[in-house]
């Protein structure tokens, strides 16, 4: 008898006597954990750790594929008429009893001479329930039109078709609601779609896959990505920044490499504002049944007049912010069965005395680690990335968050912005630590701007310290180390301790928890096939060496520290 049959016949014993009691729940969590490592035996885990630093050798064939998808292929093409809904996306509430729908109806306008449709016009109406030809529940939203503006010669405007977000409430875990949004009055209804709500929390209920994916974009590298991430069946998607980079398109929808040689007396970099409406046609057909969570990334800043900046992003998605106790949608929180994902903004302030800073400090405190064991943090800069591109950059926001995340003991944090994937070891404050995160960089996903495969621990590669400052996110912060191997030293001779595995190819991943304390991890890159990975790992929580009981007050490694 092998130990997956001993499991079997033993759990169905010990249902019978112990159905009702704890000693049963607890021997069936030990018997998973045994069932894991039995056998998934060639799978490392954290446990093994920490690893030595590995890199794979860049494969230069890959590099040439990002090539934006035009406004002629059918897969971006408006395919509704007059007022009939598309650009259909789910996304999560604070819980599993509640999902936003969104969806935009009429057509965006671009040119000097713009009219900004009226929300009012059109209703912002859902109809669903459990059975396809029975929706007999209705619930109504709100809708909003915005605007980007350009008030400087040779440069157009833009106004968006009129976006509808609406909540439903009330919905049972694990189920598959069908539904059907738009304007019933005129009449303008989409067809009937569906979704499946997430798990309720507790420490044994999880999604069975959440895709992670960063720096997206609309390129047919993206479409692969997309398909294969597709293939995989997640439940739920992970966007950690950079969704379409309209931004580097001019207002007549060309690219330009020298904005500053096309428009020299504009102060605004303008961004094409109709590679939104692309990106969300093109991402109907997954996101229209998977929801999709999303953290605002650099490409999403898109200053415009009157110095706003964010605004197709605040205004095309829907955020639990509000659920989750936040005053912004570039930081929020919510859960998907026993995970809390906390999504942070690296833009806006991060200061101790901010208010997102006071938010994270009481969504923290509010977690109970009994119902929702694992502890997610997102946000698009990482603070632990070995390659030049970005180096360093999000230091002044490490050395604010940092020690709070660490005391509260965040398992994973997932990043995107390089344009490559890399996997740390626990790491907090430069140093290997058993208790600190797994920071998964995984800004491949496919764009324009290509790969990032410098490393800065080349010779030649390391930055000029000044040049790392992103202006939108604070000050200068990265300084030499202090201490450690790097001391001295701006950046390390090798690749750093902390890195355990890194590769510049385009992919997704998938995070799988399988109990309150294990987690598998997989790195899917684009050119493989399903059955094939090219990272994988089991995350280890260790709650009883591990245990978190207020801000630790770490040696620094940094003078900035």
């Amino acid at each position: 008898m092998n130990l997956i049959q001993w499991r079997r016949q033993t759990e169905m014993a010990f249902s019978n006597s112990y159905r009702m009691g704890g000693i049963f729940l607890f021997f069936i969590f030990l018997l998973s954990t045994l069932d894991i490592r039995a056998t998934n035996a060639n799978i490392p885990s954290t446990l093994d750790g920490p690893f030595e630093p590995e890199t794979v050798p860049y494969d230069a064939s890959l590099r040439g594929n990002a090539v934006d998808i035009p406004d002629t292929d059918p897969l971006v093409r408006r395919r509704v008429t007059g007022f009939e809904p598309e650009q259909l996306s789910v996304s999560l509430s604070f819980n599993h009893d509640s999902i936003w729908i969104t969806w935009i109806t009429g057509e965006f306008q671009i040119g000097d001479n713009i009219k900004p449709l009226d929300p009012k016009t059109v209703a912002s109406f859902v109809r669903y329930g459990t059975s396809r030809t029975n929706l007999n529940h209705e619930a109504t939203g709100h809708s909003l039109v915005y605007d980007q503006l350009y008030p400087f010669e040779g440069l157009q405007n833009y106004t968006s078709g009129i976006i509808h977000h609406v909540r439903l409430t009330g919905l049972e875990p694990n189920n598959k609601y069908y539904y059907q949004c738009g304007d019933p009055s005129i009449p303008a209804m989409s067809d009937v779609y569906y979704f499946k709500t997430l798990p309720a929390s507790g420490p044994q209920s999880y999604p069975k896959r959440i895709a992670i994916v960063g720096d997206l974009g609309l390129t047919y590298n993206t479409t692969g990505t997309i398909n294969h991430m597709s293939s995989n069946e997640p439940d739920l998607v992970l966007l950690v920044g950079d969704v379409t980079y309209a931004n580097l398109y001019l207002t007549n929808g060309t690219g330009s490499d020298c904005y500053s040689c096309s428009f020299s007396k504009t102060p605004i970099h303008e961004t094409y504002q109709p590679r939104w409406d692309y990106w969300g046609r093109f991402m109907q057909n997954l996101v229209s049944r998977v929801p999709i969570m999303v953290v605002e990334g650099n490409h999403e800043i898109e200053a415009q007049a009157g110095n706003q900046t964010f605004v197709a992003y605040s205004s095309r998605f829907a955020f639990p912010s509000e659920e989750s106790g936040s005053l912004s949608s570039f930081y929020y929180s919510f859960n998907a069965g026993g995970i809390h994902f906390i999504m942070l903004g690296a833009y806006i302030s991060y200061d101790k005395s901010g208010h997102q800073y006071k938010w994270l400090e009481k969504d923290l405190a509010n977690v109970d680690r009994s119902v929702t064991p694992w502890l997610v943090a997102t946000w698009h800069p990482p603070w632990y990335s070995s390659y030049s591109s970005h180096y360093r950059e999000a230091e002044c926001m490490r050395v604010e968050m940092e020690a709070l995340l660490y005391s509260y003991g965040v398992d994973i944090v997932f990043n995107g912005h390089v344009h490559a994937y890399e996997r740390s070891n626990r790491v907090f404050n430069y140093t290997l630590d058993p208790c600190g995160p797994v920071h998964i960089t995984i800004g491949d996903g496919g764009n324009l701007e290509k790969m990032a495969i410098t490393h800065a621990d080349e010779p030649d590669n390391c930055p000029e310290p000044s040049s790392t400052p992103d202006p939108y996110m604070g000050g200068f912060c990265a300084t030499n180390f202090t201490s450690g191997p790097a001391a001295g030293k701006f950046c390390w001779d090798r690749q750093p301790d902390y890195s355990a595995f890194r590769e510049s190819s385009f992919g997704h991943g998938i995070l799988e928890v399988k109990n309150e304390t294990w987690a598998l991890w997989t790195w899917h890159r684009n050119q493989d096939s399903n059955n094939k990975v090219g990272d994988q790992i089991y995350i280890v929580r260790q709650p009883d060496k591990c245990p978190f009981h207020g801000t630790p007050q770490p040696k620094p490694l940094l003078a900035s520290s």
